[in-house]
């Protein structure tokens, strides 16, 4: 059971993902708050496996709230579920820590694959997202030594990985089609042989992005 905490200052908003993560059996939603303020002290009392954290928070923003729980939970996953597409606000919210960055307008079905996708070592982003990351990458990619360690399928899956694919959809791409489970383990062998911890570092090294 993998247990998340929403915060989204907008109620509709809010009690329509609890309701839609209580209503998956892998799924529980600990708690829900509005404000970042609030979230910060309960999150870090009821410890979550995943926060779907809002960005556009009155008063402290989603970004904020979460450098401060990370602080002293550093082992939570934090979807960004926003509205925002500029390049700095996802840039910010990666680089402070967030395994995943989705939108309100995505499908329900989508939102939670990127939940389960963060607590199995993923890095979900939808292709706006994805696109908007892979424009920052240098055009060529260099391909290094650890790079040309990988093999013809873990290759395959690390190219479909960069272009914004859910672990599902690359399973389905793949010929033949795999399961969900190999997919994922096919990416840790990634992460291993490349010396990562996640897919958004992955995929840097793979294009040729410098850190």
């Amino acid at each position: 059971m993998i247990r998340v905490v929403v915060v989204e200052d907008q109620k509709e908003i809010r009690e329509i993902q609890v309701r839609r993560i209580n209503a998956s059996p892998d799924l529980l939603c600990l708690d829900s708050f509005e404000r970042g303020e609030e979230a910060v002290p309960g999150i870090i009392a009821s410890r979550p496996d995943v926060v779907l954290m809002d960005i556009g928070l009155p008063g402290m923003s989603g970004i904020e709230a979460m450098v401060r729980i990370r602080q002293e939970c550093p082992n939570i996953e934090f979807v960004m579920f926003t509205v925002f597409m500029e390049d700095g606000k996802i840039f910010d919210a990666l680089q402070a820590g967030a395994s995943g960055y989705v939108l309100k307008n995505d499908s329900h079905l989508d939102i939670l694959d990127a939940i389960r996708e963060v607590q199995h070592g993923g890095s979900p982003m939808t292709m706006e997202i994805a696109r908007k990351v892979l424009k920052s990458f240098r055009p060529e990619k260099q391909r290094n030594s650890l790079i040309e360690k990988l093999s013809d399928r873990e290759t395959e899956v690390l190219e479909l990985l960069s272009k914004g694919l859910l672990y599902k959809e690359i399973a389905q791409a793949l010929i033949p089609a795999v399961t969900v489970g190999t997919v994922r383990q096919t990416i840790h062998r990634i992460y291993k042989k490349l010396q990562v911890n996640n897919a958004v570092e992955a995929v840097n090294k793979y294009l040729g992005r410098k850190n």
